[in-house]
Formats: C-alpha cells, sequence, structure tokens
C-alpha cells in the first residue's frame, strides 16, 4: 500500500504530497561507450501529514537519500510531482524555491561534514539568520542562544567550536542551527545512524519535545527499522526505488506483507514491542 494512503489520515492536513516521483541517472558501461540508465527512484508515491512523521526505511542504495536530495531540489526529478503545503515546489520560481527552503531543513547522518570548524557554536546555528538577513543582532542572539538551549547543548556552548563537542552534541547543534529559520519539515537523513544507542534513545526524545512544542513534520530516513519504530507514525519502506510497503509501525513489525520488509523485521536485532492489537510478537 502507498504511504499517502496509510498517512493521509493522520492529524492534519497534508504537508507533504509525493506522486509518480522518478530519478533516473545515466551511465556509462565499463570499457564501452555503450549507455544506460539506472532508476534510483521508480514512481513514488507517499504523503505525509502536517505535525507527525513519516519513517521511512531501506537499505543502503534503496533511493532514501535521493529522495530526500529532490524534495530539497538539490536535485530535479526525471518525472512525477511534489506538492509542499498546497504549492507544486517542481514549479516554483528561483525566488519562491528560497522561500520555500527555509520551511524544508535537511540533516545529515555527519554534523560535522556541515559545521564550520572555524566558527564557534554560536555563530554556526546564526549563520542561516545572517544569510537571510533576519532578526536585528540582538535578537538574533537572543533566538540562537534559546534554541541551543531548547536543544539541551551546555551553557558555555556558544563560545566553543565543532571540535570540542561530541557526536551527539554536533547533533543537536545541527538541529538548533536547523531550527532558527522555524521550518514547518525536517527531513533527517540517517541523522542518528552514527550515534550509540543511549544517544539515540536522547536525540529520539529531543525530537519528539521539539515535535510536540513546534507542530514540526519529518520525514525521518533510516536503515534501522527498530529506531524508526520509536519515532513514526507511519513506516513506509523503500526497496530498489519503489515503496513496497507502508503502515503504522505496528502493522509493520507484526503483519508484514512484503519480502523485503519481513527481512528487515527478521533483521531486527531485538524484538519489537507487543502489537496491541494481538499482544504477540513478532515469531
Amino acid at each position: 500500500m502507498a504511504a499517502d494512503q496509510q498517512n493521509s489520515g493522520a492529524t492534519g492536513a497534508l504537508l507533504v504530497r509525493v506522486a509518480g516521483l522518478c530519478k533516473s541517472y545515466e551511465q556509462k558501461r565499463w570499457l564501452s561507450h555503450e549507455k544506460f540508465r539506472v532508476a534510483a527512484l521508480d514512481g513514488v508515491d507517499l504523503s505525509i501529514a502536517r505535525g507527525t512523521t513519516l519513517a521511512l526505511v531501506g537499505e543502503s542504495g534503496s533511493g532514501k537519500s535521493t529522495l530526500a536530495r529532490c524534495l530539497v531540489r538539490l536535485e530535479a526529478p526525471t518525472a512525477g510531482e511534489i506538492w509542499y503545503d498546497g504549492r507544486d515546489l517542481l514549479g516554483l520560481s528561483q525566488i519562491e524555491l528560497r522561500a520555500a527552503r527555509r520551511e524544508i531543513q535537511l540533516i545529515f547522518q555527519d554534523p560535522a561534514a556541515a559545521l564550520n570548524p572555524r566558527l564557534t557554536a554560536e555563530e554556526i546555528v546564526a549563520e542561516p539568520l545572517l544569510i537571510a538577513g533576519a532578526l536585528p543582532k540582538q535578537e538574533r542572539r537572543e533566538r540562537v542562544l534559546d534554541l541551543m538551549e531548547q536543544v539541551g547543548l551546555p551553557g558555555d556552548a556558544a563560545d566553543r567550536r565543532p571540535a570540542e563537542f561530541s557526536g551527539g552534541q554536533r547533533q543537536r547543534m545541527a538541529i538548533a542551527r536547523a531550527l532558527t529559520l522555524e521550518p514547518k519539515l525536517l527531513i533527517l537523513d540517517e541523522a542518528l545512524s552514527a550515534l550509540d544507542l543511549s544517544i539515540q534513545a536522547q536525540m529520539v526524545n529531543l525530537l519528539l519535545d521539539l515535535q510536540a512544542t513546534r507542530g514540526l513534520t519529518y520525514l525521518f530516513i533510516t536503515h534501522d527499522l527498530s529506531l524508526a519504530g520509536h519515532v513514526a507514525d507511519c513506516v513506509a519502506v523503500i526497496h530498489r526505488g519503489q515503496i513496497v510497503e507502508s503502515g503504522a509501525p505496528a502493522q509493520i513489525f507484526h503483519r508484514p506483507h512484503h519480502p523485503h520488509t519481513r527481512a528487515l523485521v527478521a533483521a531486527m536485532p531485538f524484538a519489537p514491542p507487543l502489537d496491541p492489537a494481538g499482544g504477540q510478537a513478532v515469531p
């Protein structure tokens, strides 16, 4: 079942709707001039209701990150539609696209790659506001310090540089930076996968708290089905560029239909929670 069918009845109106999205790349055969196309996305349909979380789960090379890049227009899809907050994202002018990108923020697996090592934490978090020319200096500083506190950075963090922080703290810094322009949608592309389990748990709690207080919508991209179950209202499984199954986490864990979904469930290192409907764990 397509992810748009599963997630359209959630708490709010749709914020994101993707229909028939395709992305292919031209490649050349080894030791040959012959060219061929490889499909990274093949007719993807999904939707995300405002204020909810859709977890997109798949192995490496399944098309997860390609979808993320298409959603923020870092790459142009080969075919299909992307609607964001009622607007055709593929039909926006450059000026309109810049405005839309303020509302859609992408957070990657490795925050260090996105954080300038020469800047202090305060300067890093403030950078999007400076680029956008938003807020007078004092108001900008107040917002930045407030965000750093909200994401749980220590009180002395403002004047420290990225190398002085742990991996989890750097990811908190990246989240604070993403929130400065008050986005509606956060796309988290394997954002927690490099962290220890205990730090992952803290970050999940942080994301849920921010969603509750700010009304954020998340596209949570991961290869970890068990992690997806802790954050998502709906889980969509992507395999070879196609959504092969979607549904509530309990349905995916306990009544998987597609062979690839069953393989992902079987590979989970911990038993999934009991099924609320039947009280049974996956055999």
